[in-house]
């Protein structure tokens, strides 16, 4: 087995950011847009550890809403920002779509597989805050 310090080779970037900041505010839009449920964001910029200053989960009802939810936010936030993912994974299944901007990674589960990985609780000394839907 690898050892972890690979993840030490994905740098977050310098320029730190909030829940106000443009992207952060853009990708919580695009979900609610596309009328993702269970919003909540983790702020982990006081954990060490962390390979970003957040995480956003949110689920959907159907594989196809997922991968929509995915794409929104990826479209939303190029227009926005001008900003491409770093990676995203996912697609194929359609069960948990990553999309990640580096200091912001996107999770868009189906609500099994968030219920399976629990990254609320493997990160629970993050401070977590719901988004209610529009």
């Amino acid at each position: 087995m690898a050892p972890l310090t690979i993840l030490n080779t994905r740098k977050k970037a310098v320029t730190r950011i909030n829940r106000n900041s443009k992207i952060f505010t853009t990708i919580i839009k695009a979900i609610q847009d596309k009328k993702g449920e269970n919003i909540v964001s983790l702020d982990l910029r006081k954990i060490p550890e962390a390979v970003a200053d957040f995480f956003i989960l949110c689920e959907a009802n159907s594989n196809t809403q997922v991968k929509a939810i995915a794409d929104f936010v990826e479209e939303e936030v190029r227009r926005a920002t001008e900003e491409t993912p770093y990676k995203h994974e996912g697609f194929t299944a359609q069960q948990w779509i990553l999309v990640d901007y580096v200091n912001i990674v996107v999770h868009v589960f189906i609500p099994e597989t968030r219920k399976f990985y629990k990254l609320e609780e493997m990160w629970s000394d993050a401070e977590s805050m719901e988004h209610l839907e529009n």
